[in-house]
């Protein structure tokens, strides 16, 4: 008989949708949004309805394979024989490098609560080398707790007492379906909705005003908005010397530019920086959204504490409908005890942004084996051309996955995982305060496992298996312990959404701060972000952007067949004699890769935009141009930090 099984997107996406899956016959006919969910409200993305067809792809790999590197040759193996070369190499590299030579690279494609205990497998083994620093939103999160003490966004209901918004650096229409009835709302009862982004991107349509600032040079938008208000004497000047410290060293750095030299630096019309300081003082409260653009530069920080810093000025820092929110903490309702870190605090770690040259110029000892969960790394981070050399400069690689994408190709052995609707688990979000049920919808097809089952498994090779040795129940019951102790049961965690119960609606209604002094912390240095390349070799600034019709790499190896659609404007497309539809090379100092040209006027002219997460395999992957440069602040990947060139082939 078909059934209806509630269910979360666990994907790396901030929407963690509540979905309903259809079942019919053992099979998911249709995966929709789940009316109860008091965000997704019955709303499904079409990516999350295409996963479908992921799930069920005939290229998806459901046995664990052997791979000869050197001939390529692919040969079907059972799981016993996989976990016992796995243990047998881990037992190898200890005992003759130690621990630390292997590897473990959790990515970001699952975000579930069992998902932990990966990391308390590793900690187990011995303290293996893992990852800090992040190829998402840490960046941002760092920046805010520098003006914070700790970033808390509002949560996305509150943007129901909004009478404006501004979108910076976000595309709901991509990322954030949620927000899109709210900006309806809005915009039906006469309020604005500005979007702020160097990219004409699909939110643009359902905004009032597209401000197209240069690329990465935000911050002096928000610096010239800050400097407009305090010229019409309208800042929060209560706030300022009630609830605030450095405000004096912040205007010092707004002294030293004149209005019309921050427009010039960030190439925005004066009457738009009117504009937008019209919005925060006139149609009040405000919400500022950041999107994750904004992280993806080498001085993020100064970018999203100067929005926060117009935020502050204007207002809207613990006001109801107001605010300046970035992202959640997707971890916050379990005890990360249980993972064990504590077991090696200080075991080596590699910079994920730098994951290549990590791994490359590792030493006492040397990468040995790798072991991958959840992850693209050889597509997804930076410099894909030293990723991609330094993982076939090691021995050993374990690789589990859907498919034979690019990193799955450097594997040794290949392990079939299952997907979110084969599995039992609960997921929390990193874009509201929601955490929602993962339940199985269909049994794990092949051979494939979950992540839980594949380490409960290979623990059993160790002396530590028996510590493995509890139900999924057991586990969630002492991993989601601090939400457990706020009064929410496990089943109710399974039968719906459950909003964390201590998170604030309103963050700092009360004026509070966890910073050293109490108060809201404005920016006190700035450093002018300085030129890229030279503009005649590399004269266009490469903006990789997530895309609408996929997430992240998640697809199949047949949609490998096209090249990735890039944008340019029509005039440096005359200027080049390109065409429209023709395919061109697009060259930075790193790397060159193939692309097909669509003339966009709507883009800037200084730009290239050119959607990330096709594989180095389809000749057409952005990651094989960006470079492998860490922000200032939050050790993040900053992708737009490179400029390119374009050519025809």
């Amino acid at each position: 008989m078909a059934r209806e099984v509630v269910t979360t997107c666990t994907r790396d996406c901030p929407n963690t949708c509540g979905l309903i899956a259809q079942v019919d016959q053992g099979q998911v006919v249709l995966l929709g949004g789940n009316p109860r969910h008091p965000l997704s409200r019955g709303v499904a993305c079409h990516k999350a309805k295409e996963f479908v067809r992921r799930a069920y792809s005939s290229e998806r790999i459901l046995t664990p394979l052997r791979h000869n590197r050197k001939t390529g040759v692919w040969q079907r193996i059972t799981w016993d024989s996989a976990l016992n070369e796995i243990a047998g190499r881990m037992n190898e590299v200890k005992d003759q490098y130690g621990a630390e030579a292997i590897l473990y690279y959790r990515g970001f494609a699952q975000r579930t609560a069992l998902r932990l205990l990966n990391e308390r497998f590793f900690n187990l083994l011995g303290g293996v080398t893992g990852t800090y620093g992040t190829l998402c939103g840490g960046t941002g999160q760092a920046s805010q707790n520098l003006d914070f003490g700790c970033r808390i966004s509002h949560d996305p209901l509150d943007y129901e007492h909004s009478n404006s918004l501004v979108l910076w650096g976000r595309n709901p229409v991509a990322t954030n379906p949620y927000l899109l009835p709210v900006i309806a709302r809005i915009r039906r009862q006469g309020g604005s909705v500005i979007l702020i982004d160097p990219v004409a991107s699909e939110s643009k349509r359902i905004c009032d005003v597209h401000i197209q600032p240069a690329p990465g040079k935000d911050a002096f938008l928000a610096m010239a908005a800050a400097k407009q208000i305090l010229a019409l004497g309208r800042e929060d000047r209560e706030f300022i010397e009630s609830h605030s410290q450095g405000f004096c060293h912040f205007q010092r750095i707004l002294d030293s530019f004149t209005l019309q030299e921050l427009a010039q630096a960030c190439d925005v019309p004066v009457q738009q920086i009117e504009l937008l300081a019209d919005v925060l003082l006139e149609q009040k409260p405000t919400g500022i959204l950041l999107g994750w653009g904004l992280h993806r530069w080498e001085y993020a920080h100064h970018m999203i504490r100067s929005i926060d810093a117009l935020g502050a000025l204007a207002g809207l820092i613990g006001v109801k409908g107001g605010g300046v929110s970035q992202g959640f903490e997707e971890y916050a309702p379990y005890d990360l005890d249980w993972v064990g870190d504590s077991l090696h605090p200080n075991r080596r770690k590699l910079l994920m942004p730098l994951i290549g040259e990590e791994i490359l110029k590792a030493q006492a000892p040397p990468i040995q084996m790798i072991f991958v969960t959840a992850g693209n790394p050889l597509c997804m981070a930076p410099n894909s051309g030293k990723v991609a050399a330094a993982f076939a400069q090691v021995p050993f690689v374990v690789v589990a996955g859907h498919f034979l994408d690019d990193t799955a190709e450097q594997a040794d052995i290949f392990l079939p995982s299952t997907t979110f609707l084969e599995e039992q688990d609960i997921v929390a979000s990193y874009g509201h305060n929601y955490v929602g049920p993962v339940n199985q919808a269909i049994p794990p097809q092949g051979e494939s496992w979950s992540d839980f089952e594949l380490f409960q498994n290979l623990a059993a090779y160790f002396p530590f298996g028996p510590d493995f040795k509890r139900s999924i129940e057991e586990w969630l019951t002492l991993l989601a312990a601090p939400l457990l102790r706020q009064g929410v049961t496990l089943e109710e965690l399974w039968a719906g959404p459950v909003r964390l119960p201590e998170a604030p609606m309103v963050p700092y209604s009360d004026r509070k701060f966890a910073t050293p002094s109490g108060r809201f912390q404005f920016m006190t240095e700035f450093n002018r972000p300085s030129c890229l390349e030279g503009k005649e070799s590399y004269p266009y600034q490469l903006m990789s952007v997530s895309s609408y019709e996929w997430l992240c790499s998640e697809m199949t190896p047949a949609d490998q067949d096209e090249l990735t659609v890039i944008r340019i404007h029509p005039k440096e497309a005359a200027k080049l004699n390109l065409a429209d539809g023709e395919t061109v090379r697009v060259i930075s100092n790193v790397g060159a890769t193939k692309a097909r040209l669509k003339l966009d006027s709507e883009q800037r002219q200084d730009t290239i935009i050119f959607p990330r997460g096709r594989w180095l395999k389809s000749g057409s992957s952005a990651n094989l141009l960006t470079r492998d440069i860490v922000s200032k602040v939050g050790n993040g990947a900053s992708y737009y930090e490179t400029k390119v060139r374009i050519e025809p082939i």
